[in-house]
C-alpha cells in the first residue's frame, strides 16, 4: 500500500507536467471578466506565463474593486470567536482529547485478539461498536453543547472522521493478517509444531502505545505492519516547507545550518504551529474580505428569486472561493503533510497526484486526495468487486459514502440538515459519465476545472441562505 516516494510538487520528484494549469488560466480569465483571443494557437512557456499573468491581473482587479467598495474588512480578533463562544469553555478541544479513549480501545481489543483471549466474533462486535461510537459520540456532542461553534465542530468532527477511517483500516488489516496466519497454520503438516515455526506465524504482534500513536499521527489512512521510513530527518526540507511561502529557501537553508540539532527540532515544531496560525488567518482574512460581502449581498436576489442576479453573485463568489481552496490544498496536502511526514520519517509522500491534468471527473477524485483514495480502494471498492458487484455500481457506492461524510462534516456543525453537500457529491456521478462520454483532452480538463470553480460556491450559497433564514429569519 505504501512505498518510498516524494510528493509531485517537491523538487526531488522531478515532475514537470503542468499542462492543466494552462486550461485553468483560461477558465480563470473567463471568470475574472478578461477573455483573451488568439493566444491558444501558440505553444511554449511564454504563452503559459502570459496567461498566468493575465489571470493574476484579472483577479487582482476584482480584489481591488472589493477593497474600494467595502474597505478593509479583515478582523484578526474575530478569528478567536470562530472557535470560542465562551472563553472558559473549550468543547472542541475537550472533544478532541477524549478521542484518545477510542484509540486505546482499538489497541486493547487487538491485543486481546492477538493473544486469543477474545474470539474473532466478539472482537469484531467490539470493533464495530467502537467505530460506531467514533461517529455518533462527537456528532451528539456537537449537536447538544450550546458553546460549540461551527468551526470548532468542523475541526473536531474532521479529526474523528480521520480516526474512524484509520481505526477501520487498523482492525481490517489485522484481521486479514490473522486469516493469513491461520491459513498458513492449516497447511503445515502434523509432523511440525506451530511453535517450531513461530517466526512465520508470529503476527499479529502485540503493539504498544507508541506504535499505535505513530499510525494515528502518520499522514495516511491505511494501516500496514511496516511503513516505509526515510533514513533521516532532513532539516533543510523542513525549513523549506515552513518558509517557502514566507521567507524563501535561502534563508531556510542558512537557518537550518546555524541552529544546533536539538534546538532545531524544537523550533521546527514551534514554527510549524505559528505557520498554521498564519495560514489560518490568511484563509479567514480572505473569507472575511472577499467572500462574506458577496454572500451577504446574495440574500436579496435569493429572496426575490432574481435568477440573473443569483447567477451574477454565484460567478462573483466563484473566484475567491476557488483561490481559497487552492491555497488550502497546497498548505494542507503539500506543506503540512510533508512536514509531519518528515518529522515522523514517513517515507510515502504521495499525498496527491497530477489532478490538475484531469481530463475526467473520475480521474480528479482518484488523484487529488490520495490517502482517502487509497482507503476507499483498499477497504471499500476492491472488496465489493471481489463480491461480484458491478464496477459502476461499486464506483457509485464510493461516491455515496463520500457524500455521506461530506454532509456529516457540514450539516452537524451547522446543526441543520439540508443535504446540499450530499447532493453535490452524488451529482458527480452523472457529471463523470457526461465528461468521459462527450469531452476529451483539453475540453475534459476545462470541464473539470469549471465544475470545481462553480460547484463549491453553489453549496456555500445554499447553506448560508438556509443558515441565515434559520437563525435570522
Amino acid at each position: 500500500c505504501h512505498v518510498l516516494q516524494e510528493s509531485l510538487l517537491s523538487s526531488a520528484s522531478g515532475y514537470s507536467n503542468y499542462r492543466g494549469i494552462l486550461n485553468w488560466c483560461v477558465v480563470m480569465l473567463l471568470f475574472g471578466g478578461f477573455i483573451a483571443s488568439g493566444a491558444l494557437g501558440h505553444q511554449g512557456l511564454l504563452i503559459l506565463d502570459a496567461f498566468r499573468m493575465k489571470a493574476v491581473l484579472s483577479n487582482a482587479r476584482l480584489f481591488l474593486e472589493n477593497i474600494i467598495k467595502y474597505g478593509i474588512l479583515v478582523d484578526p480578533i474575530q478569528v478567536v470567536s470562530l472557535f470560542l463562544k465562551d472563553p472558559y469553555s473549550w468543547p472542541a478541544a475537550c472533544l478532541i482529547i477524549v478521542s484518545n479513549v477510542f484509540i486505546l480501545a482499538a489497541l486493547y481489543i487487538e491485543r486481546r485478539l492477538a493473544v486469543g483471549t477474545v474470539s474473532e466474533t466478539t472482537g469484531r462486535i467490539l470493533h464495530l461498536f467502537n467505530l460506531a461510537s467514533l461517529l455518533i459520540f462527537p456528532s451528539a456532542t456537537v449537536l447538544t453543547v450550546p458553546s460549540m461553534t461551527p468551526v470548532g465542530g468542523v475541526i473536531s468532527l474532521g479529526i474523528y472522521t480521520v480516526l474512524f477511517l484509520k481505526l477501520y483500516s487498523y482492525q481490517e488489516t489485522n484481521r486479514w493478517c490473522r486469516e493469513i496466519r491461520q491459513a498458513k497454520a492449516k497447511r503445515l503438516t502434523r509432523s511440525y509444531s506451530c511453535e517450531g515455526f513461530h517466526h512465520l506465524l508470529e503476527f499479529p504482534r502485540v503493539e504498544n502505545e507508541s506504535d499505535m500513536y505513530y499510525f494515528t499521527f502518520a499522514p495516511t489512512l491505511c494501516y500496514q505492519l511496516n511503513f516505509p521510513r526515510s533514513p533521516r530527518i532532513r532539516k533543510r526540507f523542513l525549513m523549506r516547507r515552513l518558509f517557502e511561502m514566507v521567507r524563501g529557501n535561502a534563508y531556510a537553508a542558512r537557518y537550518s545550518i546555524i541552529l544546533p540539532n536539538r534546538r532545531t527540532l524544537t523550533l521546527f515544531v514551534l514554527h510549524f504551529c505559528l505557520l498554521q496560525l498564519f495560514f489560518m488567518q490568511l484563509l479567514v482574512g480572505l473569507i472575511q474580505q472577499w467572500m462574506v460581502p458577496t454572500i451577504q449581498n446574495s440574500m436579496k436576489p435569493f429572496q426575490e428569486m432574481n435568477f440573473s442576479r443569483m447567477v451574477e453573485r454565484l460567478l462573483k463568489l466563484a473566484v475567491p472561493n476557488h483561490l481559497i481552496w487552492l491555497i488550502f490544498f497546497y498548505w494542507f496536502f503539500h506543506s503540512s503533510m510533508n512536514f509531519v511526514a518528515e518529522l515522523l520519517q514517513f517515507g510515502d509522500r504521495e499525498f496527491y497526484k497530477d489532478w490538475w491534468n484531469s481530463e475526467t471527473v473520475t480521474y480528479f477524485w482518484a488523484n487529488w486526495n490520495i490517502p482517502v483514495h487509497k482507503w476507499c480502494l483498499r477497504h471499500f471498492y476492491k472488496p465489493m468487486l471481489k463480491r461480484g458487484i458491478d464496477k459502476r455500481l461499486a464506483q457509485t457506492a464510493v461516491f455515496l459514502v463520500s457524500a455521506f461524510f461530506h454532509e456529516y462534516l457540514v450539516s452537524v456543525p451547522l446543526k441543520m440538515f439540508r443535504f446540499w453537500a450530499f447532493m453535490g457529491m452524488m451529482a458527480q456521478v452523472p457529471l463523470a459519465w457526461f465528461v468521459s462520454r462527450f469531452l476529451n483532452g483539453n475540453y475534459g480538463n476545462a470541464a473539470v476545472w469549471i465544475s470545481l470553480i462553480i460547484g463549491q460556491p453553489i453549496a456555500v450559497l445554499m447553506y448560508f441562505h438556509d443558515y441565515y433564514v434559520l437563525h435570522y429569519g
